[in-house]
């Protein structure tokens, strides 16, 4: 959520408007007549108030027009190619969560069948990470992977505050481990709650990933833990679990400290088990090391936004003092979340998905998005205009464009193809830069704006930010239609500012908001600052953009 501030909204209409006829912010007799039949009976002479309750309120059916009217001014959720979250689902799905939309996941005792449904959600994606036997994986869902990563990092904080108390020594100062491609939360959890984190920079060598021989340089005994991500934002890839558990492993050998894994699989926690490259190595419970997985629900577990997961390989991970008794509403449960109310419908939607696809389903579903996003990668490169930066459309071991190299495509197995998400992160090549200086990737993401489509372009991470990618997230819902209307267009526009003589400002087609309400609320940047990447907020040392 962002902070907004209060508008008031008297000065907000002297400044706008004249109001001769003295009816603005009030019903007038226009307001309650039914003759036209569009909203448009509230017009220049009569207007809803937007920033006070309106007094007396308005029909249904107005409100509904009034809003839905101006909510087609949003982009349309199925050609944001730059969001992970899923924009569909089947319509049996849409009705069981509409039908239980008032379900609220604190009232446990009041909704046991829903809670029952929680439980064997817990345990299907428990057993897809490979729980041990004689571990008793315990675990929640939560209103996102945000969410479960705060859980994740704090439980890792106490355990290792605990170990610190009883051994008699200092707890003032724990630090955590992280890549400088980390989503904001991760380092949202350790500003929160009072962690340094050690943001380590990213490279072309390290593909753009956390880099295990930094891990390896920046590890102490005041280490509560390493997030390591199973599907970086920036480009997909999936960063060495397995080698950073080794490292880990020979460390606690020659020092007696014992460093766990925290693996922020917001995306890739539902991909990687159902395709036949997996993650390329081991990185789920299998893993000793490995203490707690999160995943996002919302993303390739294929339910609408408000559902995330998180999963303790044992229930002797979780520190007790951090799990409340609740005695409400008639019942006596467990509790150990952010929040307290929170839907539960996702949680159904989850269950469906589940019970509904089975394995062979959702692995359909996640081999066919990365074989769209190979076509769409080899595409591009083919044009000779872009190069990849992401890799999974290249032979297994090959991790690097080099100009005329032909493409690998002599199967359709995703075990021969280096694994990764789904996700195409591309940019121009060294080449049209060259020949073609005045062509900006920020004005290319703009007019594809201008066609519907949401592609970002924004700087890969600090180490690296001279290189600009933009990125396209290939759900389900990406069609092989759709997919094919998507590279004609990316080329058109292309070519169509290589033969532009001059160097277009395309300030006028960003997609933020020019309203009063943004004004208002947060301030951002604007969008000649923006085109020309600049930012205002910049997090010293820090994650300076990362894209949901």
């Amino acid at each position: 959520m962002v902070l907004a501030t209060h508008i008031d909204p008297d000065e907000l209409i002297n400044e706008l408007h004249d109001h001769p006829h003295g009816h603005r912010g009030k019903h007038g007799g226009s307001g309650l007549s039914h003759i036209t039949p569009y909203s448009s009976r509230y017009a220049s002479k009569t207007e809803l108030s937007k920033f006070r309750i309106p007094h007396d309120g308005a029909p249904a059916d107005v409100v509904h027009q009034l809003l839905k009217d101006e909510l087609d001014l949003d982009g349309r959720p199925n050609l944001n190619l730059a969001s992970f979250v899923g924009t569909y689902m089947e319509a049996e799905a849409e009705k069981l969560m509409i039908e239980n939309l008032s379900k609220n996941m604190s009232d446990a005792d009041e909704y046991p069948a829903m809670m029952d449904m929680h439980a064997r959600c817990i345990s299907i994606i428990a057993n897809l990470w490979g729980v041990q036997k004689g571990e008793k994986a315990i675990g929640t869902a939560t209103t996102g992977s945000s969410e479960a990563i705060h859980l994740g990092g704090l439980a890792m904080k106490r355990r290792w505050q605990e170990k610190r108390m009883k051994e008699g020594k200092d707890t003032s100062k724990p630090n955590i481990i992280m890549g400088a491609n980390a989503q904001v939360a991760l380092e949202k959890f350790a500003r929160y709650f009072e962690v340094e984190s050690r943001i380590l920079p990213v490279s072309e060598k390290s593909r753009y990933r956390l880099d295990p021989e930094l891990v390896k340089q920046n590890i102490d005994e005041n280490t509560i833990g390493v997030f390591v991500i199973l599907g970086s934002t920036y480009t997909g890839h999936y960063e060495p679990v397995e080698e950073i558990s080794n490292i880990l492993d020979e460390y606690e050998k020659k020092t007696g400290v014992d460093i766990p894994i925290h693996v922020d699989a917001a995306s890739g926690g539902f991909i990687a088990p159902f395709t036949d490259s997996g993650a390329g190595f081991k990185w789920n419970f299998e893993l000793p090391r490995v203490k707690s997985i999160n995943t996002s629900g919302h993303k390739f577990g294929l339910v609408y936004a408000g559902v995330g997961w998180i999963i303790w390989r044992d229930e002797s991970m979780l520190p007790k003092h951090l799990v409340f008794e609740l005695h409400y509403l008639g019942g006596t449960e467990e509790s150990y979340t952010l929040n307290f109310s929170r839907p539960g419908a996702q949680v159904i939607g989850q269950y469906y998905n589940l019970l509904h696809l089975g394995y062979t389903g959702y692995k359909a579903i996640m081999e066919n998005a990365l074989q769209n996003a190979r076509l769409l990668s080899r595409a591009l490169e083919a044009s000779g205009w872009w190069r990849c930066v992401s890799d999974i459309h290249r032979k297994k071991g090959d991790f690097y464009y080099a100009k005329g190299k032909p493409a690998f495509q002599d199967s359709d197995s995703s075990a021969d193809y280096n694994a990764g998400l789904p996700v195409v992160s591309f940019t121009l090549t060294d080449d049209f830069k060259k020949k073609f200086p005045k062509v900006k990737q920020a004005a290319i993401s703009q007019l594809l704006r201008a066609k519907q489509y949401i592609i970002p372009n924004y700087p890969l991470p600090p180490n690296e930010e001279k290189t600009e990618i933009m990125r396209v997230v290939v759900r389900e819902s990406m069609s092989i239609d759709l997919l094919d209307r998507l590279v004609s267009d990316i080329l058109a526009v292309t070519e169509m500012m290589m033969n532009t003589e001059a160097e277009i400002d395309l300030a006028a087609w960003a997609p933020f908001s020019g309203s009063v309400e943004k004004t208002h609320a947060s301030p951002g940047i604007s969008s000649k600052e923006r085109l020309a990447g600049k930012s205002r907020n910049k997090m010293e040392n820090g994650i300076h953009r990362s894209v949901c």
